[in-house]
């Protein structure tokens, strides 16, 4: 929906990137950066939340419902 109002008046991904002094590359180059500073980060997160929540999984008290 609004991509469509976008288009409309004529606003394009690239109009918007110039307007904010940017070329397409460093975009790409920043979403990189990011992506290389949160794949670790959430990969770690994951080696401390996934054993945990199989330990309260395991030995929950059987016929005990999540609700």
């Amino acid at each position: 929906m609004v991509g469509t109002i976008l288009a409309h008046f004529g606003i394009t991904a690239e109009h918007l990137i110039r307007e904010f002094g940017m070329t397409p590359e460093r975009v790409t180059e920043l979403g990189r950066t990011a992506i290389d500073w949160a794949l670790p980060n959430l990969l770690l997160g994951s080696l401390v939340i996934l054993p945990v929540w199989f330990l309260v999984y395991l030995f929950r008290p059987p016929g005990q419902h999540s609700d």
